[in-house]
């Protein structure tokens, strides 16, 4: 249990490091051990406290007279270079790049300093001394290393790593920018949707992401449902795009919530480059970067909402903003829902499953139950029943192990890391 809301959830490139922000501007990262003396199959994993530090701070925009948020929207790992860790963290404004390092050495004998740290008085010094470091105890240090402020207008939803090593993007509602690791007073502005009269603004940027392998091409997400695929070889300013893939609507299911329940709340690149992953309010879709005018695979999150979708909207849940995984070999995909279940799909198969994070569930050992919603017909015992869901429970936010079936689930301010032990044709 963390202290604040969990509002990211992020794996590093091995999956030895998980990393999670809350509300309240905290960052907590956890270390993967696996208890001695047990072979890697049979294995308990457990991560674990590594460091925790404040990543922002409340803040006051005075120009606008707005309240600027503590809270992490999101964290991106940096590949790792030396035996540091770097990352990324931006709540609505600001976007800070860390530095993690461990410490178990410390220098000793000073020729100007005494052993507290006091600067001696020089006509003391006699004679030359040659520092040795000596053992202590372990210590993780974490430094802010650069601060890029003052790039967005708008709130930041997105931040992702190029595959370059050196740049990367930050997303707001209207503007995407990337920017230098090494230069944090300017970046590019390469898309601007913002219309000369904010009277004609008909969608906004949602999420945005680079291409796993191709430095040069990134995809971000509407709210009005579309995918902009873009190539920065063609134009600085990517406002045309290379390629839309955007579903036709049916104009028999055509409502007043349409254009809410469109929108994209996630976009993912699969591991392979070759297939995009959304998730909109009731379904998540993969998309075939060669075939623009349909995703190729769509699946029912909670269908079972769609009569819902009134008392939803009142109670705002309707604006949720979901997200989707992959697994490491891109059969499967998660994305979460209500009433702390969490839903998985294998790709192959085309189905489905439904699991709940709930306390019990996370002792050790303890195999996740599997739910089914009842929505009429015959009801089986242990069914859950749709006029009975808990919609303040709910599963935003998620992240898979980049090798292995791990996986880390926040649910509201707990934190539950799962480890499958079942083959994926289980599902």
């Amino acid at each position: 249990v963390l202290s604040d809301v969990i509002s990211t959830v992020e794996f590093n490139q091995t999956g030895d490091l998980l990393a999670t922000g809350d509300k309240g501007g905290r960052v907590v990262i956890f270390q993967r051990e696996t208890e001695v003396g047990q072979t890697q199959c049979s294995s308990q994993i457990t991560y674990n406290v590594y460091s925790t530090f404040q990543s922002h701070e409340p803040d006051f925009d005075y120009l606008k007279s707005l309240e600027i948020e503590e809270k992490i929207n999101k964290i991106r790992w940096l590949p790792q270079q030396n035996a540091a860790h770097f990352l990324l963290s931006t709540n609505d404004k600001t976007i800070k790049l860390w530095k993690v390092s461990e410490r178990d050495k410390r220098p000793e004998g000073y020729n100007l300093k005494d052993e507290e740290g006091r600067i001696k008085d020089i006509s003391t010094v006699t004679s030359l001394r040659v520092p040795v470091l000596k053992p202590t105890d372990l210590m993780v240090e974490v430094r802010p290393r650069r601060i890029f402020a003052n790039g967005h207008t708008y709130h930041v939803n997105s931040i992702s790593v190029n595959s370059d090593g050196e740049t990367y993007l930050s997303a707001d509602d209207l503007r995407i920018n990337m920017w230098h690791l090494d230069i944090t007073d300017r970046s590019f502005n390469i898309v601007d949707i913002k219309p000369a009269n904010m009277e004609d603004l008909t969608e906004v940027i949602t999420a945005a992401e680079f291409h796993p392998q191709h430095c040069h091409l990134f995809v971000y997400s509407s709210s009005k449902g579309t995918l902009r695929l873009c190539d920065m070889r063609e134009s600085a300013l990517c406002d045309k795009h290379s390629k839309i893939f955007e579903e036709p609507e049916d104009p028999g299911n055509r409502s007043f919530f349409s254009e809410i329940i469109s929108s994209v709340s996630d976009v993912k690149f699969s591991h392979s480059g070759r297939y995009l992953l959304t998730r909109d309010y009731l379904t998540v879709k993969v998309w075939d970067l060669n075939m623009e005018k349909g995703p190729v695979e769509t699946y029912q999150v909670h269908e079972y909402l769609r009569s819902k979708l009134c008392s939803l909207y009142e109670n705002d849940c309707i604006f949720d903003k979901f997200e989707c995984v992959w697994n490491s070999t891109d059969s499967v995909i998660m994305t979460g829902a209500y009433n702390s279940f969490f839903r998985m799909f294998d790709r192959e198969t085309g189905r489905g499953v439904t699991l709940e994070a709930w306390r019990e569930s996370s002792k050790p050992r303890a195999v996740l139950r599997t739910r089914r919603i009842y929505n009429g017909g015959r009801r089986r015992r242990g069914d859950v029943g749709v006029d009975s869901l808990d919609f303040t429970k709910k599963i935003l936010h998620m992240a898979w192990h980049p090798a292995e079936n791990i996986i880390a689930i926040a649910a509201t301010n707990n934190l539950y890391i799962f480890q499958d032990r079942v083959n994926a044709e289980n599902l």
